[in-house]
């Protein structure tokens, strides 16, 4: 397997949202730098700002942390350009770029006149492609959906960055195990998930990377008003949940709850305990808990979203009174 390899002790960041605007990449990656997070990881997400331009100016602006591209579509770039752009990033910051890829919201890919008839196929072929350009190999495949004749990058990077999959199911899960340095996993990952994961992906080093939603509480009340908040998010998705959320211990009581009163209802209902299974959304010490079940179940760093409307100033609660808590965690 190529990059980096395992990172140990767990490594802690920041996520920058897709509706932050662009000029504050900088700013933002740099105040997690000071505050001592260990990543920062740009969001690709249609149709907002591009990743790569992002973790561009983000890796220019600072000196030591690492950042991410959480994910690229496989199918939204040819494999060789997709290849070009990370090594472009790598070169840029040698053992600092982590890339994403993945199969993109099929919804998305559709509009773009995108979308494939094998979305696993194409997975495969773009990751196999660019793992073996990236190691410096000349490259020729005559592939369903990729096909390459002789490319080779000039130069490849060094050291030959971490590739990591953003996917959720069990198949595509079986190709990063293959294919990638680790998965990235998203949308209220339990520890029982994880597990889960590390089962599908098989032998070998692999990087989980999690990204975990964050509202810091002060107190119960104000507590109550964030949970209120993304309940809504919640539910919006929970009728057809992803298999993250489903994975969780408590989702079969959670959605005969829901039959009964709907999701908001049932998920603002929920006890302290299942939010701290599902996400940083707590005071500190039900954050710790949440981080320390999935350091538990084998998860390699755990990037936090901050309140995309106040995100500065999330992150710096975040970075003054979570992170030496987290730390001590080991």
């Amino acid at each position: 397997m190529s990059g980096l390899g395992y990172v140990r002790p767990m490594q802690l960041g920041i996520c920058f949202h897709r509706e932050e605007p662009a000029v504050t990449v900088t700013e933002r990656c740099r105040q997690a730098e000071v505050l001592g997070f260990d990543e920062f990881w740009v969001i690709e997400d249609c149709f907002y700002t591009a990743g790569p331009t992002l973790a561009a100016a983000a890796l220019t602006a600072t000196t030591d942390i690492t950042v991410g591209i959480g994910i690229m579509p496989v199918v939204a770039r040819n494999a060789a350009v997709t290849a070009m752009e990370i090594a472009t990033l790598a070169e840029l910051a040698p053992g600092r770029f982590h890339a994403g890829l993945g199969h993109g919201v099929q919804s998305w890919m559709g509009q773009m006149h995108a979308r494939v008839a094998s979305p696993l196929t194409a997975l495969e072929e773009t990751f196999d492609a660019v793992r073996r350009l990236l190691d410096g190999e000349t490259v020729t495949v005559d592939g369903r959906y990729v096909s390459l004749d002789e490319v080779a990058l000039q130069p490849p990077p060094s050291p030959p960055p971490l590739l990591s999959a953003g996917v959720r199911g069990p198949k595509s899960m079986e190709i990063a195990g293959r294919c990638g340095d680790g998965v990235i996993l998203a949308d209220f990952v339990s520890a029982e998930y994880v597990r889960d994961v590390r089962e599908q992906l098989g032998p070998g080093e692999h990087r989980i990377t999690v990204f975990a939603s964050l509202d810091l509480a002060e107190n119960q009340d104000q507590l109550a008003e964030f949970r209120a908040g993304i309940a809504h998010f919640v539910a919006s998705v929970a009728e057809d949940a992803p298999i993250s959320l489903r994975s969780a211990p408590f989702w079969p009581e959670l959605a005969e709850r829901a039959s009964a009163v709907g999701w908001y209802d049932a998920i603002v209902a929920m006890p302290n305990e299942w939010w701290s299974t599902i996400s940083g959304v707590g005071v500190a010490e039900d954050v710790v808990r949440y981080v320390s079940s999935l350091q538990a179940a084998g998860v390699d760093a755990v990037a936090f979203f901050p309140d995309p409307f106040d995100a500065a100033v999330a992150t710096a609660t975040a970075g003054e009174r979570l992170l030496p808590l987290l730390r001590e965690l080991g």
